[in-house]
């Protein structure tokens, strides 16, 4: 009998947690030194209006800098993410892997199975920003980069706070929808939503309180890191996140659970339609599955649907008509913001409409929806049949394993290329919206290259997963190695001694050439590709020589 659903759950969760603060600390010391060598001028000169965006004071340093950019940009959404799905796999997971009927067998309720794994999440979410805190004390110690002033406890507090309202808003999805699919995905789309909203509606006059309706101001507006902890956002965020414990345990108790797979998937809507079911049977083949990519691409439907909305409206036709609203204040800003800068973002500026997209939609935003349905769909197709203990199901028909993995790549290929197609017609409307002048075919080469981005990171997860057998491992690792690469995209060219060293990650073959103004360069497209295609063949290595796990 299954005595400690706490115990087990945190053993079962603490490895992915473990891994991503530890790569944080790491980009934090490594973001630290670059700064420590940096003539500061470049942000210290810059007109009061930005300095004030961006909580820079007169006497900013190497701390403050580094605690802005590394804990509290790139740090909050690692930790934020990982609570996330923690939360969206806490019941719904269990449904998913077909396990919630053996673990409610034992003599513990429904509510307890519930508070018990949501207690793991807490305690998880607060060793991560607790070891971020020691993290952040000690670094500038090693370093002998002076901290004065500065509140580095407050900064984790804030952000132990806003990773636990989206970690319990996923939960609270996922205990009424059962799918923790949707429960990730859901919750995503609004921590995705409420990050640019509160990047984006204080640059444009007369919307800058439109951005208290959304929960990340209640992270980082008030700057807790030089101001200490603000209690009365604190206190919204608490109540948020008991408001969805709560919802999650009525959920729970209210809805018929599944204890194995009951969802529709899109080849059976279509099926079941009259007008596309012989198409639908084509394409799906026999029993035998002879159809993979069909079955994977119909399991991550409804993540696809959700990243390639996002893409399209908000970060695609949205962000077009905002440019002419910006401010002419802050528009007369784009000549102070150096490239050192910029590049932290992904470089751009606001000088113009290309500018303004590269910065907002693809610096950051547009690689990460990429990779969130590739990295998603490579972690799954191998580590996450075994898992679930259905490989042996699968194999058990006609078919080579190089070919489930052809197959499983294809829905990733398709997948990648739909986000890619959804973003490029979201910017093209954008531009057409805001009377940019754009050309629709540099904005093209720039969807394709983010395309080829997410496949390497897709293809890495595929790889790491055939050489493990393990989803957390797929997962995390490849997200890791890929946060990695992007600050250090934007932190190496401070450094000149370092600088050389920006060409040997893949993100220098993404935005370097600035496809945006310049189109496309197919040095840098092939060279993604190729890199995409070796991982390929070496998960058919992988995953052809290893002892494959039918059991957890």
């Amino acid at each position: 009998m299954l005595a400690n659903v706490f115990m087990k759950t945190t053993r079962d969760r603490w490895k992915a947690p473990a891994i991503a603060v530890a790569s944080l600390a790491l980009l934090f010391l490594f973001g630290m030194m670059t700064y420590r060598d940096i003539d500061l001028s470049i942000y210290t000169n810059l007109p009061e209006a930005f300095k004030q965006l961006f909580g820079i004071s007169e006497d900013t340093g190497v701390a403050s800098l580094a605690y802005g950019v590394i804990l509290g940009g790139y740090g909050a959404l690692t930790v934020t993410s990982i609570a996330l799905a923690m939360g969206s796999s806490t019941f719904a997971g269990e449904e998913r892997n077909r396990t919630i009927g053996l673990l409610l067998g034992n003599p513990k309720s429904r509510t307890a199975v519930l508070i018990s794994k949501a207690a793991s999440m807490v305690v998880l979410t607060a060793a991560m920003t607790l070891f971020l805190w020691v993290v952040g004390l000690v670094t500038p110690v090693l370093l002998d980069v002076s901290i004065a002033g500065m509140h580095v406890g407050a900064l984790t507090f804030h952000l132990f706070a806003i990773s636990l309202f989206f970690g319990f808003l996923a939960l609270a999805i996922g205990a009424w929808t059962g799918s923790p699919g949707v429960a990730a995905g859901a919750a995503a789309g609004v921590l995705f939503v409420s990050f640019m909203a509160v990047g984006l509606f204080p640059l444009v006059e007369g919307f800058e309180d439109l951005a208290k309706a959304f929960p990340w101001y209640y992270f980082n507006a008030s700057k807790p890191e030089n101001n200490g902890v603000n209690w009365g956002h604190i206190a919204v965020l608490a109540i948020g996140t008991i408001a969805f414990a709560g919802t999650a345990i009525v959920g729970v108790n209210r809805r018929d659970l599944k204890d194995q797979a009951s969802g529709v998937s899109l080849i059976d809507r279509l099926r079941d339609h009259p007008l596309t079911h012989k198409v639908a049977d084509r394409l799906a083949g026999s029993t035998r599955v002879s159809r993979i990519w069909i079955k994977t691409a119909s399991e991550h439907q409804g993540l696809l649907l959700v990243v390639a909305v996002l893409m399209f409206a908000f970060m695609g036709v949205l962000i077009g008509p905002m440019y002419n609203l910006i401010d002419e204040a802050m528009a007369s800003l784009a000549e102070a913001f150096s490239p050192e800068i910029l590049a932290l973002f992904g470089g751009g500026d606001m000088a113009s409409p290309e500018g303004w997209y590269q910065i907002e939609t693809f610096g950051m935003m547009a690689p990460i929806a990429v990779m969130v349905v590739t990295i998603t769909i490579g972690a799954r197709s191998l580590a996450g049949e075994e898992e679930r203990n259905t490989m042996g199901l699968l194999l058990a028909n006609p078919i080579r394993r190089s070919t489930v993995i052809y197959q499983k790549t294809a829905a990733m290929v398709l997948y990648a290329v739909v986000v890619g197609f959804a973003t490029w017609a979201g910017v093209v409307v954008g531009s057409l919206l805001g009377n940019l002048g754009m050309s629709v075919g540099n904005i093209g080469a720039t969807c394709l290259l983010v395309t080829l981005l997410g496949l390497v990171y897709g293809a890495l997860a595929l790889a790491l997963g055939a050489a493990t057998g393990r989803t957390r491992i797929a997962t995390f690792g490849a997200v890791g190695l890929a946060l990695v690469a992007f600050v250090a995209n934007g932190l190496l060219p401070f450094n000149e001694s370092l600088s050389g060293l920006v060409k040997w990650q893949p993100f220098y073959y993404y935005l370097s050439s600035d496809p945006l103004m310049n189109g496309m360069n197919w040095g840098h497209g092939a060279l993604l590709t190729g890199l995409t295609v070796v991982l390929i063949a070496l998960s058919v290595i992988l995953f052809q020589r290893r002892d494959l796990r039918q059991t957890g």
